[in-house]
Parts: structure tokens; sequence; C-alpha cells
């Protein structure tokens, strides 16, 4: 079937469990695929466009339900990301405690591994949650291949994994109206750290 958005939209369509529990954000037409196969229903739409084919129309989907509830681990394991990193620590440097948009022009934030790469037999078991870090380039390249104590740094958090809510949606582009469910469903604190 070929579907036409009346107006492009450059929100993803939230999607609901079956109990409201804010899951994913999905690409628009995954999200009227699943409503027209049944498998979900609309629940808020984005305004008044509409997406149309040569025998339906229907709104353009902001937010869908499941119909069917979907089992999610409430925590997940997954590997860190630097997205996820920088947002897990307020997009400030664990060490020097300037946030993003207090760096000088040539400073950017980077990924610090607390222990250092160079002392694990293999690389990637040194990028765990709780040994990986927001760093500024600076204090990053200050610290180099040792530890803080070494390298004379102080660090200002205790690294940890983040939660299952924060993994999914401190990085979320929401409108306010998909806002408003994820805020309903996990409280204002949540919404307020996105």
């Amino acid at each position: 079937m070929q579907m036409t958005i009346t107006r492009p939209t450059r929100t993803g369509c939230l999607a609901l469990n079956a109990s409201y529990e804010p899951l994913v954000m999905l690409p628009v037409q995954r999200a009227v695929r699943l409503v027209m196969e049944g498998r979900a229903e609309l629940v808020e739409a984005h305004g008044t466009r509409v997406i149309r084919s040569a025998g339906r129309e229907m709104p353009v989907p902001a937010v869908i339900r499941l119909v069917r509830y979907v089992y999610v681990p409430r925590r997940m394991r997954r590997g860190v990301t630097n997205t996820i990193l920088f947002a897990r620590d307020g997009y400030t440097c664990a060490y020097c405690g300037r946030h993003r948009d207090g760096l000088r022009a040539r400073e950017f934030l980077t990924r610090d591994h607390v222990l250092p790469q160079c002392r694990f037999t293999r690389r990637g078991d040194a990028n765990t949650w709780d040994n990986c870090v927001t760093a500024c380039s600076t204090c990053n390249n200050r610290k180099a291949d040792r530890t803080p104590a070494e390298a004379g740094l102080t660090l200002r958090i205790t690294p940890t994994e983040p939660q299952f809510v924060h993994l999914e949606w401190s990085v979320r582009r929401l409108t306010p109206l998909q806002r408003k469910y994820v805020t309903q469903f996990f409280g204002a604190d949540v919404a307020n750290a996105l």
C-alpha cells in the first residue's frame, strides 16, 4: 500500500504498551502499519495531518497503544554509547564540572575510562557503565592513560548504570503531547530530566 502524508512530520510516533507504559519512538509509517494491521490503536494524532492511500485516510499518529501487552525487563543491559553516557552525566565533565555549553571553541565532550583501557586484557572489558564517564577533551588529555588519582584529578560523580527510563527517554525528542504520556507514567522528575 502506498501512503502519502499531506505534510511531512519530523517527529516519530510514541508507542505505548497495552498498560500505557511508553515503550519506544517509531517512524510514522511503522505506526500506521501497526494500526492498520489491528496490532495497535490510535490514541493521539498530529493535529489535522492525514495519511492517504488509494482506499483509506487516517490521521497521522502521534501516540499509539499496542493491543497486546509486551513484556519489557526493568533493567536492560545495553552497551555504553556516548549519547546515553553524556545524557546520564548531564552533559558535564566528571572532572572539572564544566557543562558542554561552557567549553571553549576547540573543546568537546569525550568518553573517559576511569580505569584506563590499557589496563584491561581485552579492551572491550573497559566499556562498562561503572568505568565510563563524560570528560571534556582537556581533562581527558590531561588524564591520558592514568587513573584519576595518578593524574591529580578528582572524580565528581560515581559512575553507575542508568535505569531503563533514562536509557530510553533521556535523548528522545518528544513533542509536548508525547511528553505528557511519559510524565503520566514515569512521573514529572523523569520528564524534567529529558
